[in-house]
This record gives C-alpha cells, structure tokens and sequence, in this order.
C-alpha cells in the first residue's frame, strides 16, 4: 500500500461523502479507492469511516485523522514544490470557475502573462454563474460577484464592481429614453432579468440620489442566468440593463450601449474569490488568486479599504 495514494484517497472521500466521487476526482477506479482506504483502516486498525447504501459518515476516529492528514498532504506538496526553481515556478492542475464576462473580458486575455510567469501551472476553468459545490466537484475556487451567502467558505475580497444602468440606442428609439428609474416600472419599458444562481429570480436594484430612494424590479421578456448573454440581450435592444463597468466600457465606446441615470448611484457589487474551508491554500492557489487580485486593482478596485 502506498500511504500517500491511501491518505489521499481517504480524504477525498471525506471531502466529496462519496467512494465514487473520491474515484472521480483522483481519476482511479472506485474499487481501487476502496480498497486503499480498507488497507489505511487495517494499518491503523482504526474504524475512519461508517458506510451505508446511501452515504459514507467519517467516525469521530476518522474526523480526527482527517485533520492530521490534511495538513501532512498539505505540507508534502508545499515540500515538493520548494525544491529548486519550484519555489518561484509553482506547478501543477488548478480547477477554477468563473463567471463568463469576467473570463472573457479580463481574465483570458491576462492569461498570457500569467502563463509566462507560472509556465507550470495548468488551468481548467469552469466558466458560468451557477452555484459551485467546491468540495464535491473538487473545485479549488471559485470567482463570484455579490454577497457571499455560503459561510462555511473562506474568501478574499479581490475587487468592488462598479455599477451603471445602461440601453441600446435601438431600445431607446423604440420606446423612448427615461428621465427617472421609477419609469423603467412602466408598461412601455423592459429591463432585461439576470436570474442569480443562490435565489433562481430576478433581484430588485437599488438606486439612490439626493437622498430620494428607489428600488426598480422592472418587468422582462427575457431573463438569463448568463453574463454573456445578459449583454447580449442588451444589445439586441430587449431591455434596460445594470452592468459593472468593466462589462459596459467598450460598447459604449463603440456607441452600442447609451448611460442612463447618471446622476443616480448604486452599490458596488463586491467581487470574492471563494475556497473551501480546511483546504491547504498551496503555492500555486495563492498565486493564482494573488493575480486575480492585481487584475482587479487595475479594473474595479475595491472602494473603501476596512482600516485596522
């Protein structure tokens, strides 16, 4: 038995509730999985885990060991990737997932450079708004706009969104430009939804000038839960929109989208980079959301520092 194949396996179990997934995630067959945790409990002559037809239950046993061999697989891999030029050159598979807009527009094109500093650093990203199970899908982190919802997650805030309400000029030819939010309730206009992943509908935004407060729900033909296609709609000239600005700078450069309201404010959407709890931050993780952070800096950084 190799006991780091074993102690990986058993706390991949652990992490994931299940022998199939821990199978899945290692790429090894699920007997193979099995067995290497049977022969870990034979070793140790310790129960570490409680099977059922239904789920896998980690024994107050197993729960304790799990700790230890965390920080042990956590400290080999730092130990691995210390040795030579690996210290300053990380290595190895990072799964992330992110939402479309901000891979396409930000992300991806800053890849390069990345990938010239960290040659060895390989990346399957997963590229959406849904909600992530980072343990079962053995996700390392996940990008997301909004309040964090999930507290069991450990996140870094790495930016602050900025928001504008913004038309096609198509759309405004068709029904007319507004002078006021509450118009946007009107029969005669559309916004176009954004249906959040945490909640499945469209979410009311709040807007606010001299004081006056406004919270606009709008009505909709079309509601997306896609980033891409969110503008997309705009630009087809379906409805209103509320877009950070990173999203909105090059179409209203290029005269595709027209500002509405600039005299109102919102909130910024803070941006985190979300990772699950007792999962070792290793080099090239913290690497990786190092860079996200400095991206951020350069295209929404974060409004008001919280000062000690």
């Amino acid at each position: 038995m190799d006991r780091f194949d074993a102690m990986q396996a058993f706390a991949r179990v652990v992490e994931t509730g299940s022998f199939t997934k821990a199978a899945e995630t290692l790429h090894m067959s699920k007997t193979s999985v099995t067995q290497l945790v049977q022969q870990l409990e034979a070793r140790l002559r310790v129960k570490l885990l409680n099977r059922t037809t239904r789920k896998v239950n980690v024994t107050a046993d197993g729960a304790v060991y799990y700790e230890r061999v965390v920080r042990l697989l956590a400290d080999l891999d730092d130990a691995e990737t210390s040795l030579s030029s690996a210290s300053t050159l990380p290595r190895g598979r990072l799964r992330v997932d992110v939402p479309s807009p901000l891979a396409s527009m930000i992300l991806v094109p800053a890849l390069p450079a990345f990938h010239a500093r960290y040659p060895d650093i390989q990346i399957d990203m997963g590229v959406s708004d849904r909600i992530v199970d980072l343990i079962g899908e053995n996700v390392d982190c996940v990008v997301r706009g909004g309040e964090l919802t999930d507290q069991s997650l450990m996140a870094r805030r790495v930016g602050d969104l900025q928001l504008g309400v913004y038309a096609a000029p198509s759309y405004l030819e068709r029904v007319g430009t507004p002078s006021h939010p509450r118009e946007l309730e009107d029969s005669n206009h559309r916004i176009v939804g954004f249906l959040w992943a945490r909640t499945g509908k469209a979410l009311p935004y709040a807007m606010r000038s001299n004081g006056e407060s406004v919270h606009i729900q709008g009505r909709y033909v079309l509601a997306v839960d896609d980033g891409n296609a969110y503008i997309a709609a705009g630009l087809a000239g379906l409805g209103v929109l509320w877009l950070p600005d990173y999203m909105s700078k090059a179409h209203l450069a290029r005269g595709e989208l027209v500002p509405l309201f600039e005299d109102w404010r919102l909130d910024p959407m803070p941006l985190y980079v979300a990772f699950p709890p007792n999962r070792h931050i290793s080099i090239k993780l913290r690497v990786f959301i190092d860079w996200v952070a400095e991206l951020m800096a350069e295209h929404a950084p974060i409004a008001e520092r919280h000062h000690a």
